[in-house]
């Protein structure tokens, strides 16, 4: 397919998914089964066109003066990819398969108009009715802060050091451009392109091997900020497929009671497997008993007993925004409060599992100060015997980055905050509570 076609086909998939209300993904997939003449290249480079639109969706629309399929695309390529009018028009010339030449409309909105006088949440490219909560915890810098949240992510993956030590595992990924993380200590990074193909992670070797996983560094480093040692019991509550599971067990090394666990069973479905190529000996999986979702607890025998329990909290996700820029626009109102109910209650299940002078560590890859700082004071005040520990005096015991990290996130009562501007990690949140 010619670079046109790519933009026309962008198009067609931008309109479908307006028109039914469908995920990105599925339409993307839709869209293969339906053009299987269109190569793997033609199919990346397309899908790159459709994230970017969703990523800019706001802010390209803005400066075309018009909220439609072509009109998004159109100011995306001039925002996202920087291309210059004449570049733009010579792609939509008319021929075959290629966009209809642009108007004089189009070509005076691509060329005159910018975001200068836009606001917050169109430059920063997030629902207006975000704009309250991003505002509370970036004030002034929200729209910048929020940009950054809608930049293209890279690829990271976390070294198993129950298998190998990241200089190793770096020298044998060199031909993935595999790069040292900023902060992380036991993190690898691939920088994406916006119409890279798929790099494959799954069938390298170093995957297969269980040496490496698939893991953004701001998640990394939310497990090692829990500072799980060898010896412990760790209780990683919300395990789902076990990404954060996996992390504690190796800074555990191997040794103590890891249990993990969640509340809906069949997010537990991959870990299985995944503990089994990563060699991790001293996991014990719990699956909630009955049939349905939350039904039962797999926790009914342990009481006081945990040094550390591992709260992965159930959140909206909008620190993940720049790997999933469909999930704003399809955000509602209601599905933030079904979320901090679900929160509140995670916290207060675990505060038995907990001994004296044990922790937990309350983790949301969100940054809306109400699944974050409100969380922690409300936990706080419902619960007199824990108190908070800075996660910076946490991080001073863990790793020599300790302080220039600190210094990077914006920090507060409650926690610390990770964000794509501040850390160039995913967006989470950290707060570690001590029972007294």
């Amino acid at each position: 397919m010619t670079p046109a076609a790519r933009l026309s086909a962008a198009i067609e998939l931008l309109e479908t998914i307006d028109a039914h209300r469908v995920p990105a993904a599925g339409a993307l997939k839709e869209w293969g089964t339906r053009h299987r003449f269109a190569g793997s290249g033609d199919r990346a480079a397309i899908a790159g066109l459709v994230w970017d639109v969703l990523r800019r969706r706001a802010s390209s629309a803005w400066i075309m003066g018009e909220d439609t399929a072509r009109a998004r695309l159109l100011g995306m390529l001039r925002l996202e990819r920087g291309l210059s009018t004449d570049a733009i028009a010579a792609l939509c010339d008319g021929s075959r398969f290629a966009p209809s030449p642009l108007t004089d409309a189009e070509r005076s909105a691509l060329t005159s108009h910018s975001l200068a006088g836009a606001p917050a949440h169109v430059s920063g490219d997030y629902p207006e009715w975000l704009d309250p909560h991003l505002a509370e915890v970036f004030g002034a810098e929200r729209a910048l802060e929020a940009a950054a949240m809608a930049s293209r992510a890279p690829l990271d993956l976390r070294v198993n050091t129950l298998k190998a030590a990241r200089d190793k595992v770096l020298a044998a990924t060199t031909h993935l451009g595999t790069m040292p993380t900023k902060w992380s200590p036991v993190g690898l990074r691939i920088a994406i392109s916006a119409d890279a193909r798929n790099v494959g992670i799954h069938a390298e070797e170093a995957f297969i091997k269980g040496l490496i996983e698939v893991q953004d560094e701001g998640s990394q480093l939310a497990a090692w900020l829990s500072a799980a040692k060898p010896g412990e019991q760790v209780i990683d509550l919300c395990a789902g497929a076990g990404g954060k599971t996996l992390a504690l067990a190796a800074q555990m090394q191997g040794r103590g009671r890891l249990i993990a666990t969640d509340q809906d069973k069949r997010q537990l479905a991959p870990i299985h497997e995944r503990l089994s190529r990563a060699g991790v000996h001293n996991c014990e999986v719990r699956t909630p008993k009955g049939q349905g979702k939350g039904d039962g607890d797999a926790l009914s025998d342990i009481s006081a007993s945990a040094d550390l329990v591992m709260i992965d909290a159930p959140c909206t996700g909008t620190g993940t925004w720049r790997r999933n820029p469909d999930a704003k626009w399809r955000m509602r109102p209601g599905a933030l409060e079904v979320r901090l109910k679900a929160q509140a209650a995670v916290l207060d299940r675990a505060v038995h599992l907990v001994k004296p002078g044990g922790r937990i560590a309350y983790v949301t890859c969100s940054v809306l100060p109400v699944e974050n700082n409100g969380q922690v004071r409300a936990f706080l005040a419902r619960h007199l015997e824990f108190s908070l520990v800075p996660p910076s005096e946490t991080a001073a015991a863990l790793w020599d980055k300790a302080d220039d990290f600190s210094a990077a996130t914006l920090q507060s009562a409650e926690g610390l905050l990770m964000t794509p501007r501040r850390t160039g990690t995913d967006g989470f949140f950290v707060a570690v509570l001590r029972k007294k």
